[in-house]
């Protein structure tokens, strides 16, 4: 016999691996709506992040000559960067997914946490041709990694999807009734570059900070997912390449800390889900 749950309450995540098909379609529609009637359609992928790119490069790597003290900073810089637009679309996209797919959420019933769920997916989508060009670039100059330095961008990237998807559920749960959290997601969103190394070295900020308030630098989880980046992308390009000290302890209190708040966003978004349709 079927175990009886609440009208309008599901298992949560469980329900969305249970409903795969759903999501699948979910996930199709989310990427066909974004590229609707756009001219250049997949081309945005490349576009933005190259854009984006320039003007850091520009800005940093030649007005103020990081590229001289910096070796290979174009790699440094992109891989870092990719790593943070997948974590700032993900979390941005999940907050609004379910005022987005309002319509649907009051017509009928379906695991709310498919909505946050597809736009992780959606934002892989779009990561994986700005990783095909850093794989071109870093194999035109030597790339040799190791395995484990391999395994390291596999653990970052995991590390940036449960992370965002567990502030997406936390934060667009919140957004359902107070659209007020979409404005903190955006300075998150607006910080996070400078809040991990991505645009500059760790060793610039261990050197003007105290070495607690480093250590607490270091457990940012994407402080250690873009480490992770840099240690299989940027080192085995470079003769002298240095990583942050204990970057594997961090990455495994980085996972830790991912989880935790997807458990997290988990439970709120449980116990706010039953208003989703009234509130929206």
């Amino acid at each position: 016999m079927s175990e009886l749950v609440d009208p309008g309450r599901g298992r949560g995540l469980v329900d969305v691996a249970r409903r795969r098909y759903l999501l699948h379609l979910l996930t199709r529609k989310d990427v066909q709506v974004r590229y609707r009637g756009s001219a250049l359609g997949w081309a945005w992928s490349f576009v933005k992040p190259a854009a984006l790119f320039t003007v850091y490069f520009l800005a940093l790597g030649v007005f103020l000559r990081l590229n001289d003290s910096i070796e290979r900073y174009p790699v440094y810089l992109f891989s870092g960067l990719i790593l943070i637009n997948l974590f700032s679309e993900a979390f941005t996209n999940s907050t609004r997914s379910l005022v987005d797919n309002g319509a649907l959420i009051k017509k009928i019933y379906l695991p709310r946490e498919l909505f946050p769920v597809a736009t992780i997916y959606v934002a892989i989508v779009n990561f994986l041709p700005q990783v095909v060009i850093l794989l071109g670039v870093c194999l035109a100059v030597g790339w040799s990694p190791s395995i484990a330095q391999v395994l390291g961008v596999l653990l970052a990237i995991a590390i940036v999807m449960i992370f965002a998807l567990g502030l997406g559920m936390l934060f667009g749960a919140a957004n359902v009734a107070f659209r007020d959290a979409q404005n903190f997601v955006e300075l998150i969103v607006m910080v996070a570059p400078w809040a991990s190394p991505v645009l500059y070295q760790w060793d610039m900020v261990r050197n003007v900070v105290p070495d607690w308030l480093f250590t607490l630098y270091q457990l940012n989880p994407l402080t250690s997912a873009v480490n992770l980046m840099h240690h299989g992308f940027w080192q085995p390009t470079t003769e002298a390449g240095r990583i942050a000290p204990d970057v594997w302890l961090f990455a495994g209190i980085a996972l830790l800390t991912s989880i935790a708040t997807l458990a997290l966003g988990q439970l709120v978004f449980r116990r706010l889900e039953g208003r989703f349709a009234q509130d929206l």
